[in-house]
Protein backbone atom coordinates (compact mmCIF):
# COMPACT_ATOMS: atom_id res chain seq x y z
CA UNK A 1 0.00 0.00 0.00
CA UNK A 2 1.58 3.59 -1.04
CA UNK A 3 2.50 5.99 1.81
CA UNK A 4 0.39 8.36 1.11
CA UNK A 5 -3.05 6.23 1.53
CA UNK A 6 -2.17 4.78 4.63
CA UNK A 7 -1.51 8.42 5.94
CA UNK A 8 -5.01 9.55 4.47
CA UNK A 9 -6.35 6.41 6.26
CA UNK A 10 -4.57 7.22 9.44
CA UNK A 11 -5.91 10.72 9.21
CA UNK A 12 -9.37 9.21 8.52
CA UNK A 13 -9.41 7.07 11.26
CA UNK A 14 -8.50 10.17 13.63
CA UNK A 15 -10.69 12.31 12.21
CA UNK A 16 -13.73 9.94 12.61
CA UNK A 17 -12.55 9.34 16.51
CA UNK A 18 -12.59 13.03 17.11
CA UNK A 19 -15.79 13.76 15.72
CA UNK A 20 -17.48 11.14 17.46
CA UNK A 21 -16.19 12.03 20.68
CA UNK A 22 -14.82 8.74 20.84
CA UNK A 23 -11.20 8.77 23.33
CA UNK A 24 -8.66 6.61 22.08
CA UNK A 25 -9.04 4.07 25.18
CA UNK A 26 -12.71 3.87 23.97
CA UNK A 27 -11.72 3.05 20.49
CA UNK A 28 -8.90 0.21 21.74
CA UNK A 29 -11.20 -1.34 23.81
CA UNK A 30 -13.74 -1.75 21.20
CA UNK A 31 -11.44 -2.68 18.65
CA UNK A 32 -9.43 -5.30 20.80
CA UNK A 33 -6.38 -3.81 20.59
CA UNK A 34 -4.14 -1.65 22.41
CA UNK A 35 -4.60 1.94 23.35
CA UNK A 36 -0.92 2.61 22.49
CA UNK A 37 -1.11 1.07 18.75
CA UNK A 38 -4.32 3.20 18.47
CA UNK A 39 -2.34 5.79 19.41
CA UNK A 40 0.64 5.22 16.60
CA UNK A 41 -1.85 4.30 13.87
CA UNK A 42 -3.30 8.09 14.51
CA UNK A 43 0.19 9.66 14.04
CA UNK A 44 1.79 7.47 11.27
CA UNK A 45 3.91 5.36 13.52
CA UNK A 46 2.79 2.13 12.25
CA UNK A 47 1.02 0.42 9.41
CA UNK A 48 -2.10 -1.69 11.16
CA UNK A 49 -2.91 -5.17 9.56
CA UNK A 50 -5.68 -5.69 7.67
CA UNK A 51 -7.27 -7.48 10.40
CA UNK A 52 -6.43 -4.45 12.69
CA UNK A 53 -7.91 -1.94 10.09
CA UNK A 54 -11.36 -3.58 9.85
CA UNK A 55 -12.06 -3.89 13.33
CA UNK A 56 -11.54 -0.01 14.12
CA UNK A 57 -13.56 0.93 10.96
CA UNK A 58 -16.45 -1.45 12.88
CA UNK A 59 -15.91 0.19 16.14
CA UNK A 60 -16.24 3.61 14.49
CA UNK A 61 -19.37 2.58 13.48
CA UNK A 62 -18.58 2.79 10.15
CA UNK A 63 -19.37 1.64 6.79
CA UNK A 64 -16.66 0.40 4.77
CA UNK A 65 -17.58 1.91 1.40
CA UNK A 66 -18.31 5.18 3.74
CA UNK A 67 -14.65 4.96 5.32
CA UNK A 68 -12.77 4.54 1.96
CA UNK A 69 -14.42 6.74 -0.07
CA UNK A 70 -12.43 10.16 -0.05
CA UNK A 71 -9.32 8.08 0.50
CA UNK A 72 -7.20 7.87 -3.26
CA UNK A 73 -4.08 7.29 -4.84
CA UNK A 74 -2.08 10.47 -6.08
CA UNK A 75 -2.59 10.81 -9.73
CA UNK A 76 0.30 11.15 -11.92
CA UNK A 77 1.42 15.14 -12.32
CA UNK A 78 2.09 15.46 -16.34
CA UNK A 79 3.42 19.04 -14.96
CA UNK A 80 7.99 18.70 -13.25
CA UNK A 81 6.14 21.06 -10.92
CA UNK A 82 3.83 21.31 -7.89
CA UNK A 83 3.19 24.83 -6.47
CA UNK A 84 1.26 25.11 -3.09
CA UNK A 85 0.46 28.07 -1.18
CA UNK A 86 0.69 27.98 2.52
CA UNK A 87 -2.96 28.44 3.44
CA UNK A 88 -2.97 24.96 1.61
CA UNK A 89 -0.71 23.01 4.13
CA UNK A 90 -2.69 20.77 5.85
CA UNK A 91 -2.38 20.74 9.28
CA UNK A 92 -2.41 17.68 11.50
CA UNK A 93 -2.22 16.56 15.06
CA UNK A 94 0.99 14.25 15.20
CA UNK A 95 0.78 13.61 18.62
CA UNK A 96 -0.82 14.45 21.63
CA UNK A 97 1.86 17.18 22.99
CA UNK A 98 1.16 20.78 23.74
CA UNK A 99 2.88 23.09 21.92
CA UNK A 100 3.86 21.16 18.76
CA UNK A 101 2.27 22.31 15.65
CA UNK A 102 2.46 20.20 12.40
CA UNK A 103 2.12 21.55 9.03
CA UNK A 104 1.87 19.35 5.96
CA UNK A 105 3.65 20.67 2.49
CA UNK A 106 3.54 17.62 0.67
CA UNK A 107 3.34 13.87 0.74
CA UNK A 108 4.32 12.68 -2.72
CA UNK A 109 5.45 8.85 -3.68
CA UNK A 110 8.67 8.58 -5.28
CA UNK A 111 10.71 5.58 -6.66
CA UNK A 112 11.14 3.29 -3.91
CA UNK A 113 8.97 4.77 -1.03
CA UNK A 114 6.97 8.33 -0.49
CA UNK A 115 8.13 11.17 1.24
CA UNK A 116 6.18 13.93 3.84
CA UNK A 117 7.04 16.72 4.04
CA UNK A 118 6.06 18.61 6.81
CA UNK A 119 6.72 22.03 8.76
CA UNK A 120 6.57 21.34 12.55
CA UNK A 121 6.40 24.60 14.75
CA UNK A 122 7.66 24.34 18.86
CA UNK A 123 6.06 27.12 20.85
CA UNK A 124 8.38 27.81 23.25
CA UNK A 125 8.95 25.53 26.19
CA UNK A 126 7.42 22.68 24.32
CA UNK A 127 9.11 18.96 24.68
CA UNK A 128 8.22 16.06 24.34
CA UNK A 129 8.49 13.81 27.55
CA UNK A 130 8.83 10.55 25.91
CA UNK A 131 10.92 8.83 23.37
CA UNK A 132 9.25 7.70 20.26
CA UNK A 133 10.20 6.07 17.44
CA UNK A 134 8.61 6.56 13.09
CA UNK A 135 9.01 3.83 10.51
CA UNK A 136 10.71 5.96 8.44
CA UNK A 137 14.00 8.08 7.75
CA UNK A 138 13.78 11.82 8.82
CA UNK A 139 15.52 15.10 7.57
CA UNK A 140 15.62 17.52 9.76
CA UNK A 141 16.70 21.43 8.41
CA UNK A 142 16.29 23.89 11.93
CA UNK A 143 14.55 27.39 9.96
CA UNK A 144 14.02 29.17 13.47
CA UNK A 145 14.65 28.74 16.92
CA UNK A 146 16.89 26.50 19.47
CA UNK A 147 16.27 22.59 20.10
CA UNK A 148 17.61 20.07 22.37
CA UNK A 149 17.67 16.56 19.73
CA UNK A 150 17.90 13.57 22.39
CA UNK A 151 18.57 10.30 20.32
CA UNK A 152 18.82 7.15 21.80
CA UNK A 153 21.20 7.94 24.78
CA UNK A 154 22.61 11.19 22.84
CA UNK A 155 21.75 14.83 23.16
CA UNK A 156 22.07 17.27 20.09
CA UNK A 157 22.22 21.28 20.16
CA UNK A 158 20.06 21.70 16.78
CA UNK A 159 19.97 25.67 16.10
CA UNK A 160 18.91 28.21 13.05
CA UNK A 161 20.65 26.27 10.13
CA UNK A 162 21.58 23.00 11.00
CA UNK A 163 20.48 19.84 9.44
CA UNK A 164 20.11 16.18 10.74
CA UNK A 165 19.12 12.79 8.79
CA UNK A 166 18.39 9.78 11.16
CA UNK A 167 16.93 6.58 10.96
CA UNK A 168 13.55 7.72 13.06
CA UNK A 169 13.12 3.98 14.48
CA UNK A 170 15.73 5.38 16.95
CA UNK A 171 14.09 6.23 20.24
CA UNK A 172 13.98 10.34 19.70
CA UNK A 173 12.63 12.97 21.41
CA UNK A 174 12.66 17.12 21.23
CA UNK A 175 12.27 20.17 23.00
CA UNK A 176 12.61 23.31 22.34
CA UNK A 177 14.84 25.26 24.88
CA UNK A 178 15.37 29.00 23.10
CA UNK A 179 13.89 31.79 23.93
CA UNK A 180 10.98 31.90 21.47
CA UNK A 181 9.25 29.64 19.11
CA UNK A 182 10.94 27.07 17.31
CA UNK A 183 10.10 26.42 13.65
CA UNK A 184 11.52 23.31 11.38
CA UNK A 185 11.52 21.33 8.09
CA UNK A 186 10.55 18.04 8.82
CA UNK A 187 11.02 15.07 5.84
CA UNK A 188 10.24 11.93 6.06
CA UNK A 189 10.90 9.17 3.90
CA UNK A 190 8.90 6.05 3.71
CA UNK A 191 10.94 3.28 2.26
CA UNK A 192 8.75 0.68 0.64
CA UNK A 193 9.19 -2.72 1.73
CA UNK A 194 10.66 -1.22 5.64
Amino acid sequence: MEEEVLIQISNRIKQVRIERKITVQELATKAQVSKGLISQIENNRTVPSLWVLMNIIQSLNLDFNEFFKDITRQKKNPHPVIFKKRKDHQVFEKENTRGFLYYRAFTRTLQGGAADFVILELKKGAKRNRMVKTDSFEYNYMIKGKVDYTIEDKKYLFEEGDSLFMDSRLSHKISNTGNGDALMLVVYFFIAGN
